[in-house]
């Protein structure tokens, strides 16, 4: 908070702000009246800055204290906070495979601080910065950070700082606005959170079609936990075939490309059952690896209330050693607001926004209740690598209280086929998310 207070003070004395009465509230953009007069999302939203789905706002304002606007620019201080309650139940041959011997059931899963804002130049120019606290290190980190300028000669925007690559709409989207409690462990096993370059998004309205393409280095991030490469070149191409007036009925189909220098000419691939404070299910461990080339495809049918899809990873790792091993898996979900809300759609960055209930509790509605099936699944063994085959199933049930508190309970069950056994695992899982 303190790294807060002093951005704030910062610029209050470089003269970028008025004081907090003289700012005018202001509404998301693609706002639409909804009944009663209060401010409901469109289905569909066009805009994006420096924070990208990072620092996501909330669609409608909690507070006002925290945002600020002057001559020179703008700023607004905010925060997201995540705690997860996970337990487990497991077979014989799971318990032979995977320990929870001195596992923390209760733990911090984020809780970090979003700075951000605008500054008034000729070309829209914004600005993010992300600090988190680290709990298994005991430490605050940098997190998505840097400076994005229009540039409208080549349809969209640059990015320079430390971002999310762009890989897979489901990695580019903002935890706390997904549909599970986490992202398949195929992407995580794969695709690092973070990386520091300079990424290039375009979006051409007319025809419904949006990219990325970006170039990042370690030189910066070198020993943090996502710098698992020496450098990569990452793209995504996105097109929106079906687009109803109104907004509420799309067709999104993605394709993704990477190709990543592995650090130090080794690589280990690992990722948790889909429950944060669990134990890692599927690990190759650390092995050779000269670098991988990756595909990603990604199909979302969202009619109204409703949204279908799902993507597939797959990866060829250049590692003559293990036989040049192959992996792949991916995740398929169906989500339904039971209270008839629609996801926002994001045309220029190409994910969903996070449930905006039509009635939230502040004002005496019942907030938004979305119901969801998630099935995720991954390989890890191929040639001379044993990581595991693994995959969960996940019904679950997510109370938008407001644009700012979550509630999420679900039921898990894992089958891991690793050292020889098939095992099964049950989850039980709850979290509380609160965001400002």
């Amino acid at each position: 908070m303190k790294r807060a207070t002093a951005a704030t003070a910062l610029l209050v004395v470089l003269g970028f702000l008025r004081l907090p009465g003289q700012v005018a509230a202001q509404q998301p953009a693609g706002a639409q009246q909804g009944a009663g007069g209060a401010s409901q999302p469109a289905a569909i939203d066009d805009t994006i800055t420096a924070g990208e789905s990072d620092d996501e706002e909330p669609a409608r304002r909690l507070v006002k204290f925290n945002e600020f606007a002057g001559p020179l620019g703008s700023i607004r201080v905010g925060f997201n906070f995540m705690w997860d309650y996970a337990a487990f139940s497991q077979d014989a041959n799971s318990e032979e495979q995977i320990s929870f011997e001195g596992n923390d059931n209760n733990k911090l899963r984020d809780f970090r601080f979003l700075i951000g804002g605008r500054l008034n130049f000729k070309r829209r120019t914004t600005w993010s910065t992300g600090i988190m606290y680290d709990a298994a290190n005991d430490q605050w980190v940098a997190r998505q950070t840097g400076i994005m300028v229009d540039v409208p000669e080549i349809w969209g925007q640059i990015f320079v700082g430390r971002t999310k690559e762009g890989f897979s709409m489901n990695k580019v989207m903002v935890g706390t606005a997904g549909w599970g409690m986490e992202r398949a462990p195929i992407s995580d096993a794969t695709v690092p959170i973070l990386a520091d370059g300079i990424k290039w998004l375009g979006y051409v309205p007319k025809a419904r079609i949006l990219w990325n393409l970006g170039f990042y280095g370690d030189k910066l991030s070198e020993g943090q936990g996502f710098s698992t490469y020496d450098n990569q070149i990452s793209g995504r191409f996105a097109w929106v075939p079906v687009l109803s007036n109104d907004g509420k009925t799309l067709l999104h189909v993605g394709l993704s490309e990477r190709y990543g220098k592995a650090n130090e000419g080794k690589l280990r691939l690992r990722a948790r059952s889909g429950a944060y404070p669990g134990p890692y299910f599927t690990d190759t461990g650390e092995f050779a690896a000269d670098s991988t080339m990756m595909t990603g495809l990604e199909v979302y049918y969202r009619p109204g209330p409703f949204l279908l899809g799902g993507e597939y990873f797959l990866q060829s790792v250049d590692a003559p050693d293990s036989g040049n091993p192959f992996f792949h898996g991916g995740e398929a979900a169906v989500s339904w607001a039971i209270t008839g809300e629609t996801r926002t759609y994001n045309t220029r960055g190409g994910y969903f926004n996070a449930i905006s209930p039509e009635r939230s509790i502040y004002s005496g509605g019942p907030g938004a209740w979305e119901a969801v099936a998630q099935f995720t699944y991954t390989d890890l063994d191929s040639g001379a690598i044993t990581g595991g085959k693994y995959w969960r199933f996940t019904p679950m049930l997510n109370w938008h209280a407001s644009d700012n508190l979550r509630l999420e309970i679900g039921y898990g069950y894992g089958s891991l086929d690793r050292f020889g056994l098939v095992g099964k695992t049950q989850f039980f899982q709850t979290r509380f998310q609160f965001l400002l």
